[in-house]
């Protein structure tokens, strides 16, 4: 089995993450990582047992002896590496979004595309089993015709002042996985969006022109119909459940908890509170991507989420945001045409 070697752009939290992740697969090596702080990531390097440290990530690129790359750096870089990436035929993971401005993301799938590299994006929870699980259902039939999906995703902290002026917003950087995850799920395009939402958490989110509690209301091209609720505060954990309801019946996922077990008293039962970090919730998500991603290198197996879900994902996103401004539904065919029309979206 050939070795696959890799390099990573942007060593924060999630690039480290990835990093301990790949460590776990067989037949896979780290060569390099990239990173502007890089002194501050010379002695995690060294404990990993990566060879090679830069502040420039075209010492990655112009490596022949790498694969692939992962690009965890800031979201305003994404695009440009990817493309760069692309014309000289090495395969990209990046993570969420691929940008802020879809004419942006266009481009970048289709150089992807134009190149014949893969581009997966970072939405992780397609890779949850208990998702897959609900995924499977819904091909084979269990549930029926899908008529209505649920998706209640909320954080257990808001995220820091920094980081909302920064993140795009609630929709395009948390409910975003719920976008994707919607349109995995149902197995159909959202036609239109209607969002609402309020700040009824942080006074930070209003001065930054941003909500931190929402509900978005899908319409599906097959009929069925998404309610998503978010929030960035539920203070007995991260709650991440969802419901598929269909013509032959229903299927749930529920929180992932800590242990199974429960305390029943005279008084009530009890059990211990979710999971409380995305980190710990989605763990064997995170593995299972990089898997996926390793998988295409080395025998092309189509991966699970590509660059075109990820644009897709922002197209919704773009939708929610507009919807929750103007205070109506929006057709998503509108956010295509001002980038070039739906042609590009039903031709992938």
């Amino acid at each position: 089995m050939r070795e696959i070697s890799l390099g990573i752009i942007g060593v924060g939290r999630i690039g480290k993450l990835h990093g301990e992740n790949i460590r776990r697969l067989e037949g896979v090596r780290i060569k390099t990582v990239s990173d502007i702080y890089v002194d501050a990531i010379r002695t995690w390097a060294k404990d990993m047992g990566i060879p090679h440290v830069t502040d420039d990530y075209l010492d990655i690129l112009s490596d022949s002896e790498i694969d692939a790359i992962l690009i965890c750096a800031p979201t305003d870089l994404h695009t440009q590496i990817i493309e760069e990436a692309a014309r000289i035929g090495k395969h990209v993971f990046c993570e969420k979004p691929v940008s802020m401005e879809l004419e942006k993301t266009r481009r970048a799938v289709d150089t992807a595309q134009a190149n014949g590299i893969c581009l997966q994006i970072g939405f992780n929870r397609r890779f949850d089993h208990n998702f897959k699980r609900l995924r499977q259902a819904v091909v084979d039939g269990a549930v029926g015709e899908t008529h209505i999906l649920k998706i209640t995703s909320r954080d257990p902290n808001p995220p820091s002042a920094d980081y909302i002026k920064t993140s795009g917003g609630i929709f395009l950087d948390m409910a975003i996985h719920d976008f994707d995850l919607a349109r995995y799920l149902v197995g159909g395009e959202v036609e239109e969006v209607y969002a609402r939402g309020e700040v009824l958490i942080d006074d930070t989110f209003r001065e930054l022109g941003d909500v931190d509690t929402a509900v978005t209301v899908l319409k599906f091209d097959n009929g069925a119909i998404g309610i998503i609720d978010n929030s960035r505060k539920a203070v007995y954990g991260y709650d991440q459940r969802v419901e598929v309801f269909g013509s032959k019946g229903c299927m749930v996922v529920d929180n992932d908890y800590q242990n199974t077990a429960q305390l029943w008293t005279g008084g009530g039962v009890y059990r211990d509170a979710p999971k409380f970090f995305f980190l710990d919730r989605y763990n064997e998500a995170y593995v299972e991507e990089m898997r996926s991603f390793i998988d295409y290198i080395r025998n092309g197996t189509p991966p699970l989420v590509t660059g075109h879900d990820g644009f897709q994902a922002e197209c919704i996103a773009h939708a929610a945001m507009r919807s929750l401004k103007e205070e109506k539904p929006i057709k998503v065919r509108d956010i295509y045409e001002r980038i070039g029309g739906e042609t590009w979206n039903r031709s992938r």
